[in-house]
């Protein structure tokens, strides 16, 4: 393997079945993820948590905090920002499915980085969320004793949807056993809050520059599915948190989906848009 991409050796198998009628995509589930991004001396480093080697899915792989939305974070909540209806012309999905995504980006990023966009009024937010009654009250949302709604109802706070921005969307392939169609936001971590690995999916947490994180990633060094390692190289640009979360409105959420053919006795594996994890794999062989 020349670079760090992640590729499941049951993918090509999945693949001629897919083509050959005997595979029935499974319909995607929705979810959200976010680049959590925070202002160091020579730029912009980004959250990053690595997926314990374990996992059945992407395991040994760095990703960002993230996850499927949950049906309770349609429940009506308190909300701060652009509205559910601009919400969801951006993402373009219906105001309840908008509510709901960018609900599970906020409720997966304290969940699994400790990190809460949300404060007392719409335009504060919480500082310090490391004691023992904000765990017990993480923990509980991460066992799904309570919807993330009433989480912030008993604490007085409203969701800050304007501390997010959204980046790019894709789809898990069709071949895949899992889907997932995300949506992946940025957001500047907020003042006086820091991350920590809350996650009980990850082995490892790191803040790394994106270009660092990118160069690694060539190198062999760190492992990656394409989402991630396209989403790092789209922030290189940027000199700052605020640099990337001005940029983001203007963003093509076209969703990006693999495409597999069968090509001259190959399978050639493609992501429109993102040449560099195009993939021919022999039949019976290996992707070269």
């Amino acid at each position: 393997m020349a670079n760090g991409q992640w590729y499941p050796p049951e993918w090509p198998d999945r693949i001629r079945a897919l083509a050959d009628g005997s595979l029935t995509p499974v319909a995607p589930k929705r979810a959200a993820t976010v680049m959590l991004l925070r202002d160091a001396d020579t730029g912009p480093a980004v959250h990053m948590l690595r997926r314990r080697a374990s996992m059945a899915f992407a395991g040994g792989a760095y990703a960002y905090p993230g996850g499927g939305v949950d049906p309770r974070d349609e429940h009506q909540i308190r909300w701060a920002g652009p509205t559910r209806a601009w919400w969801a012309q951006r993402l373009g999905v219906d105001e309840a499915a908008a509510q709901a995504i960018v609900c599970a980006a906020v409720r997966e990023t304290y969940e699994e980085a400790g990190v809460l966009l949300a404060g007392p009024t719409h335009d504060s937010v919480v500082g310090d969320t490391t004691g023992e009654d904000w765990e017990a009250d993480r923990a509980a949302l991460v066992a799904r004793d309570g919807s993330f709604a009433e989480f912030l109802d008993r604490r007085g706070l409203v969701l800050r949807s304007d501390l997010l921005g959204a980046w790019t969307r894709w789809i898990t392939p069709e071949f895949e056993p899992r889907r997932y169609d995300t949506w992946f936001f940025v957001a500047a971590l907020p003042e006086g809050q820091r991350t920590r690995n809350a996650s009980t999916e990850a082995d490892r947490t790191v803040w790394i520059r994106p270009a660092e994180a990118a160069e690694s990633y060539d190198k062999g060094e760190l492992l990656m599915m394409p989402p991630t390692i396209a989403t790092l190289r789209q922030l290189t640009p940027y000199d700052s948190a605020a640099q990337a979360l001005a940029a983001a409105p203007e963003r093509d959420l076209t969703p990006v989906l693999a495409q597999a053919r069968l090509d001259d006795g190959e399978i050639v594996l493609s992501w429109p848009g993102h040449d560099e994890f195009t993939k021919h794999i022999p039949t019976g062989g290996a992707p070269a």
